[in-house]
């Protein structure tokens, strides 16, 4: 019999392979996001996106992304749950949680700003998806104290009843508005030398990350696989019948009502054409209901067919930025060639062709984690293990 993607999970320095497997894909699937914002950059879109003015493949393309940070910060708190079984002691990973998320947010004001500005005072510094994940980090150091079952409900409460919240607005000036805007309203913090954009409001994150850390006794050595994959698809299945529910309503979990349109095509994308920022609570059902749907499948894949997407997962961090300044050397390296527009932009074509650039880039990212990857299992160095 072949092991399947749990399994291998007892040892003190193994992996889970369809944890790694399910990171990597996310990953490459933000691989596929960031080649359109860098490479396609005549053909902007806002979010939510504009369906009357949005080809639909550029759509298509971008709503594949939308699984990237809602399953990523779900498995980051699953896997601090499995660093917590392994090491028997919440205060180590609460230390690790609080030094990972502080420097997460260090790499997101420092390196990640430059690779997207060319600047490490930019005149707005864009608080982004790596903000977010260590701020929830910051958060889950100290909500992991909490019994299992108000963890759970703190983030059952938090991602389904944060939109309640959605009336609150407060203007620059107002007493906790700087607060506010990191936590649930998209705004602007003043800083010395510009402004700061808090793109991922936080607050729903906080309800994602601990949602993931509650995931992890079904993670446990004594629970069976099938059982942790049945548990997994009720739970996806759970999640996305709410979805079904609240969007057909229209009503609460969505700021943005869903409209029918001339096509079916139409429709279609307005359905599922969600408010991700901050991320409402029919954009975390739908998202996290295929995570955990797509879970629960790499759980009884074997795990020989995971192997290069566990790569990917593997270094998650170290692929971040290196798939960041590979984007940034090309896009600046075309510009200097004259490959760009009159606009000084590169012109990319169909949609089609923004999956080719990225599935051109996966070799060269996929040997470069494959050495990380090698380098933290030989070298045994703390410090690696946050890359």
């Amino acid at each position: 019999m072949r092991p399947t993607a749990s399994e291998g999970a007892q040892g003190p320095r193994s992996r889970i392979v369809s944890i790694d497997a399910l990171r990597g894909l996310v990953m490459l699937l933000m691989l596929v996001d960031h080649v359109r914002e860098f490479v396609y950059l005549h053909a902007q879109v806002r979010d939510p996106m504009d369906l009357a003015v949005t080809p639909p493949g550029l759509v298509l393309t971008r709503l594949t992304s939308h699984l990237c940070a809602p399953v990523f910060i779900l498995l980051t708190g699953l896997s601090a749950s499995l660093h917590a079984q392994k090491h028997g002691d919440r205060w180590v990973t609460s230390v690790f949680l609080l030094k990972r998320g502080l420097l997460l947010i260090l790499f997101e004001v420092t390196l990640v700003s430059l690779a997207w500005t060319r600047s490490l005072a930019p005149p707005i510094l864009y608080l982004q998806v790596n903000w977010a994940i260590g701020l929830s980090m910051v958060a889950l150091a100290a909500l992991l104290w909490l019994p299992r079952a108000a963890l759970v409900l703190f983030a059952a409460a938090v991602m389904l009843g944060h939109n309640l919240l959605d009336g609150l607005v407060l203007q620059p000036g107002d007493m906790g508005y700087v607060s506010w805007s990191i936590l649930h309203q998209r705004g602007f913090i003043e800083l010395p030398w510009g402004v700061a954009r808090t793109s991922y409001p936080v607050l729903p994150w906080f309800g994602v990350i601990a949602a993931g850390y509650a995931l992890g006794p079904l993670f446990a050595g004594a629970v069976a696989p099938p059982t942790r994959s049945a548990g997994l698809l009720a739970l996806g299945g759970a999640a996305l019948s709410a979805f079904l529910i609240l969007r057909c309503l229209n009503g609460y979990g969505e700021p943005v009502p869903w409209q029918s349109g001339t096509t079916t095509l139409f429709t279609a994308l307005s359905f599922v054409n969600l408010t991700k920022y901050p991320p409402s609570a029919d954009f975390l059902l739908l998202t996290l209901g295929l995570g955990l749907g797509l879970l629960a499948l790499f759980e009884a894949v074997p795990a020989r067919s995971l192997g290069w997407l566990r790569t990917f997962g593997g270094a998650p961090l170290f692929f971040y930025l290196a798939h960041l300044w590979l984007l940034r050397l090309l896009h600046d390296g075309a510009l200097a060639l004259g490959l760009g527009g009159a606009s000084g932009r590169i012109e990319a074509g169909a949609p089609v062709q923004i999956w080719l650039v990225a599935g051109a880039l996966v070799p060269p990212l996929w040997l470069a984690c494959r050495w990380m990857v090698g380098l933290k299992r030989r070298a045994a160095l703390p410090a690696l293990s946050y890359l």
